[in-house]
């Protein structure tokens, strides 16, 4: 190469003299400033390994969040109070038909009677009575609820280790959601204690404003939590049915009925997913939690009851099946849509939704 050439290639951009390759990559680093290199086998997992690199443009998408970090708990538990708030709320005039059916049987004798009853005494108004202590008891319910669940299972995940974590991941299910609404229960407690005396006994109060008050005048601070203990033994069994159960038929729906990996489908059809497993699941959990939901519901509602004086004026046949095929229906279609809102609200802030089909472990390496 003679000196006119070496000057003349000197004035000359680099991209123009040399080979296609290099001048592609040079007109990429001209046109694409905020580009960064990748190596091939990242920018394309079916480009052989072989050294060299590719430009992708940087995203221009929000960033997304890091799982389990802070702000990801922080979405898990706003996704919570969406979904267990917003349903509870929607579904009062069942909750209310319920519990008059749980108290009161002989005057609530079905479903569709204690509709007419209500809209006779109390008119349309009197359908969505008690419908603020619903809305900020399981608000607050949902937001431990969910969000202590994301927490425990990833926690539990770890202690256990890769390996053990998907052979027992049942079990970590079981453990997270159990674990998870112990606290939950103590959030809603107090509201539901209130709701149920408000929607039970005409006259008690118009809602939580003068409700709450009232109940504390005349049980007492401690009386908000005197349902404690049934609650737990009707919501941690049902929660543990409506975690563990949901995850399982996910991953079964998933695996054996849709033919696509999940990571393949679209947003609509894994939000699908998601409601009909949730619903699925809210059946389980209504005939698992109902016994303990009618003692509950006896126990908010009379002042001084016990557990031993529901069970006798119930009976055990009453405690298991009084108000069931009404509460399947109203459990089944909110657990439905907790779900669904949920992972709606995931999938809006960049998050994966719930359950899947779960990657084998990683299998164990032996250090040379």
């Amino acid at each position: 190469m003679d000196l006119t050439e070496n000057a003349r290639r000197s004035l000359l951009p680099s991209f123009l003299y040399t080979s296609s390759s290099s001048r592609s990559l040079a007109i990429a680093k001209l046109m694409i400033p905020c580009c960064k290199p990748v190596p091939l086998a990242e920018a394309d997992p079916e480009v052989p390994s072989g050294g060299g690199s590719v430009l992708i443009q940087a995203p221009n998408e929000p960033r997304k969040i890091e799982m389990y970090s802070p702000m990801f708990y922080a979405a898990c538990t706003a996704g919570g109070i969406a979904s267990c708030g917003l349903t509870h709320m929607a579904v009062t005039p069942l909750d209310l038909v319920k519990c008059n059916m749980q108290i009161d049987p002989a005057k609530y004798k079905s479903i569709s009677s204690g509709f007419g009853i209500l809209l006779r005494e109390q008119g349309l108004r009197g359908f969505f009575r008690g419908w603020v202590p619903t809305l900020l008891g399981y608000s607050a319910q949902g937001a431990c609820k969910f969000g202590f669940y994301e927490f425990f299972k990833k926690y539990y995940s770890d202690i256990a280790g890769p390996e053990y974590a998907a052979k027992y991941k049942t079990l970590i299910y079981l453990a997270g959601s159990a674990s998870a609404e112990v606290i939950a229960d103590v959030a809603l407690c107090p509201m539901e204690a209130v709701k149920v005396r408000v929607q039970t006994q005409p006259g008690f109060a118009r809602g939580l404003s003068d409700g709450l008050p009232k109940f504390v005048k005349s049980e007492g601070a401690l009386g908000l939590y005197k349902g404690l203990v049934p609650l737990w033994g009707r919501q941690i069994p049902y929660t543990m049915m409506k975690f563990a159960s949901f995850e399982t038929i996910v991953e079964k729906i998933y695996k054996h009925a849709i033919p696509t990996p999940k990571d393949q489908c679209s947003k609509p059809l894994q939000l699908g997913v998601s409601f009909a497993g949730g619903y699925i699941a809210g059946v389980f959990c209504a005939i698992v939690s109902h016994p303990a939901d009618n003692l509950v519901s006896f126990l908010n509602n009379a002042k001084g009851a016990t557990v031993g004086d529901a069970v006798k004026k119930l009976g055990l046949w009453g405690l298991f099946t009084r108000g069931l095929p009404l509460r399947i229906v109203m459990i089944g279609t909110l657990t439905g849509a907790q779900w669904g809102i949920y992972d709606a609200f995931k999938v809006f802030v960049g998050l994966p939704t719930t359950g899947g089909v779960s990657p084998p472990p990683e299998p164990l390496t032996q250090k040379n």
